[in-house]
């Protein structure tokens, strides 16, 4: 096991852990990951250095969570407390980001969206581009546009009203061939709250489409996911990840970990879950994984989904306790351009046709 301290200034104390294989996991992968923690306001690139070591390179948000990737177009946004901000891969800034040479692709904010305090939770893009955002407060699916917070195209059956009452925690978002498909809540209730008096086992999985109840008696879950044609989620109340099996109607736990899981992407046959201690407070109080440990981890675990094996963690020691959303990025060095970054102010993305016009001198530099 390797420590490290934490890419940012000193005045955050960010310390982390990490198992030695994991830098090679993600090296050979070809990959990085982008971690949000509300809870510590970062978003998290986690690199593997040339040296073999790893990066954790923190940006600044306010409460971000959900994060989305469309690999279409390298677009990257982030849900914030009232607010989803937009990035674009743009491949020719990324040689020139400091250290040069280094980095194999550079995220350049394009868009900022206000949505008022709609309490963003998981967010995914479909297959036109679209973005869709679970907003929780409301307790609802909606799509962005730029004439209104939000639009909201899709709730539960059973939540009779829009309204800023979190009636049920609306939270995870599962997309199937490019549309959204499944959601989980915390309760299947139509009250302000209501989610929170059965918060151990009034957990339920639905199915989009038919506006239907697929899964009740799940521990706060979250996160479903259809990954090799299974349906996956994770049970965060268990600390656990599971398998759902439709056509039974039920769902099997494949692990379970140190943590509250939240958060979780896939490649090959590796999941890579998202792990918080959870305060100590009436949200979290009586639910299984409180009572089956009494010391609780935050960090990224990889599990192998065939076996059910931990064979790789980042665990996090200090500064930060949450983690909510865990995104597989295709790069293995990025970096997420801050809005006053001189490579944003220099760098220009201009239509194909418009580049017959710019000189050939500064088009040899140019984006």
């Amino acid at each position: 096991m390797s420590q490290h301290s934490a890419d940012t200034p000193p005045q955050h104390p960010l310390r982390s852990v990490f198992t030695s294989n994991l830098p090679a996991i993600l090296t050979q992968l070809g990959i990085s990951l982008a971690v949000s923690t509300y809870q510590a306001g970062h978003v998290i690139l986690v690199r593997a250095e040339p040296d073999g070591g790893l990066n954790t390179h923190f940006r600044s948000f306010h409460k971000p969570m959900g994060i989305a990737h469309n690999p279409r177009n390298g677009s990257l946004s982030i849900g914030g407390a009232n607010t989803v901000w937009t990035y674009r891969n743009v491949p020719a800034v990324a040689p020139k980001v400091e250290p040069q040479g280094r980095h194999d692709a550079a995220y350049l904010p394009r868009q900022i969206h206000i949505t008022g305090d709609i309490d963003i939770h998981e967010m995914a893009y479909d297959a036109d581009g679209q973005l869709w955002v679970v907003n929780t407060r409301f307790c609802t699916l909606c799509t962005l546009d730029p004439d209104h917070s939000f639009n909201p195209v899709w709730r539960p059956h059973f939540v009779t009203a829009l309204a800023p009452e979190d009636r049920c925690h609306l939270n995870g978002l599962c997309m199937v061939n490019g549309r959204p498909a499944y959601v989980t809540a915390l309760g299947e209730t139509d009250t302000p709250g209501g989610w929170r008096e059965n918060k151990k086992d009034g957990g339920i999985l639905m199915d989009v489409a038919q506006n239907r109840v697929l899964l009740r008696g799940l521990s706060m879950p979250h996160s479903p996911r259809l990954y090799n044609n299974q349906l996956w989620l994770l049970e965060s109340g268990e600390g656990s990840l599971a398998l759902v099996d439709l056509p039974n109607r039920t769902w099997h736990t494949i692990t379970k970990l140190p943590g509250f899981t939240r958060g979780i992407d896939f490649v090959g046959p590796l999941a890579f879950i998202g792990l918080s201690q959870v305060r100590e407070s009436a949200v979290f109080s009586g639910i299984p994984l409180v009572e089956r440990l009494e010391e609780r981890v935050c960090g990224v675990w990889v599990v192998n989904i065939q076996t059910g094996e931990t064979v790789a963690f980042l665990r996090f020691e200090e500064g930060v306790q949450e983690i909510f959303a865990v995104q597989v990025l295709p790069a293995r060095y990025p970096d997420l351009l801050e809005w006053n970054d001189p490579l944003v102010m220099t760098s220009y993305v201009v239509p194909d046709a418009a580049l017959a016009d710019v000189p050939p001198p500064l088009k040899s530099s140019s984006v």
